[in-house]
């Protein structure tokens, strides 16, 4: 079992770090990504988020246009995941051109854990981060609150 972490505990500005557990994604029936080369990034407030090379998704990615902006990481391209006759629209995102301190992520994607059936870190299947926004993967060693339920925005 992972170390108990308490969100409140995670850094502003929010640090990356590389993520020594195994991680994968299920969607339509199959593990459309797994790598063991995962980074997550920590923010005061959130549950991690986790980003995974591009190249360790064997589904359809499909760009969407517009996108966000982090003040931390950059620009946000959003993508969409297809696996047969299944789509997940805008439910991974990426920072084409990140700030210097997230460069490691750069060509990596994120995917919002209820978009798609399944997200793991190791052998714990996550839960997401609530509300529809922030792409955080709650696990059991999580402390919260987490930002993203309804009246949070403001924290």
């Amino acid at each position: 079992m992972p170390a108990i972490e308490n969100v409140w505990d995670y850094p502003r500005p929010p640090r990356l770090e590389p993520v020594p557990l195994p991680l994968h994604i299920d969607f339509n029936g199959t593990t459309i990504a797994a790598t063991t080369e995962g980074f997550r990034v920590l923010e005061t407030s959130h549950p991690p988020v986790y980003y995974f090379p591009r190249a360790a998704f064997s589904c359809g990615i499909e760009p969407r246009s517009g996108g966000s902006f982090c003040e931390w990481k950059g620009r946000a391209s959003y993508w969409s995941l297809r696996q047969g006759d299944r789509i997940a629209v805008d439910a991974a995102w990426s920072y084409p051109t990140p700030t210097q301190a997230f460069m490691p992520i750069r060509d990596y994607l994120a995917v919002y854990a209820g978009k798609v059936d399944a997200c793991f870190v190791g052998d714990e299947q996550v839960t997401p981060q609530p509300g529809g926004f922030y792409g955080g993967w709650v696990t059991a060693n999580l402390i919260g609150p987490f930002k993203g339920s309804p009246g949070t925005m403001g924290w």
